[in-house]
């Protein structure tokens, strides 16, 4: 099915599932725990899709971790950057690229396992930009990314996480504190759909420690 995502003064018109129940697959679910969260376009990434559409990003690079369909990628691209979307299922990125091509952008969409990134995909870090939406709904997410997340950063990285208040960010959130990052929070409206979360979305921007400053994230 056709969707129409708000992205600023624009709209993004892409291709997703027309139903994510229907790609659930038992055993993925028993091996992995894993269910296709990448069909649904959430209030979190439309948040922010609409606050990357606001940015310059000319001659930047960003990364989107568990991006799904890869949206904030796109925008991230239309506003000029060289910009990659990553997700641990590979019918994801097959949708990522698809959109991607019919957008015309350049962007490069590759699949990741956050407890195992792609060689190629460490070797392009640092990022100037690591974003995601919505990808703390889980305790296990918040670990991997306070390991993954520090290997994708340099000196001047920016991350930039919308979160629907979920309430296994705050292990994550406080972790990335003690451990040196600068942080601060908005908070956002949601615009159209409100899912079950509620009608704010927290925008987490983090920044990597200063120099010197090497302790670990731990939760």
């Amino acid at each position: 099915m056709w969707e129409e995502i708000p992205a600023g003064a624009t709209t993004l018109r892409i291709r997703r599932p027309p139903s994510a129940e229907d790609l659930i697959d038992e055993a993925e679910f028993a091996d992995d725990e894993r269910l296709p969260y990448w069909a649904e376009i959430w209030p979190s990434g439309r948040v922010l899709c609409n606050l990357l559409a606001a940015m310059d990003l000319r001659g930047r690079s960003v990364i989107e971790l568990g991006g799904g369909i890869g949206t904030g990628a796109m925008v991230a691209s239309m506003r000029g950057a060289t910009a990659l979307a990553t997700d641990w299922y590979p019918a994801a990125i097959a949708f990522s690229r698809w959109n991607a091509a019919n957008l015309g952008l350049d962007m490069r969409a590759e699949v990741m396992d956050w407890r195992d990134p792609p060689a190629e995909v460490l070797a392009d870090a640092p990022y100037d930009l690591v974003i995601g939406a919505d990808i703390l709904y889980e305790a296990r997410n918040g670990v991997a990314l306070a390991a993954l997340i520090p290997r994708m950063c340099g000196p001047g990285t920016q991350v930039i996480i919308a979160d629907p208040r979920r309430p296994d960010a705050r292990p994550f959130i406080e972790g990335m504190q003690r451990a040196g990052w600068r942080y601060v929070r908005e908070e956002v409206p949601v615009a159209g759909r409100v899912d079950e979360a509620g009608p704010i979305v927290h925008v987490h921007r983090f920044g990597p420690p200063p120099a010197g400053h090497n302790a670990p994230v731990v939760l």
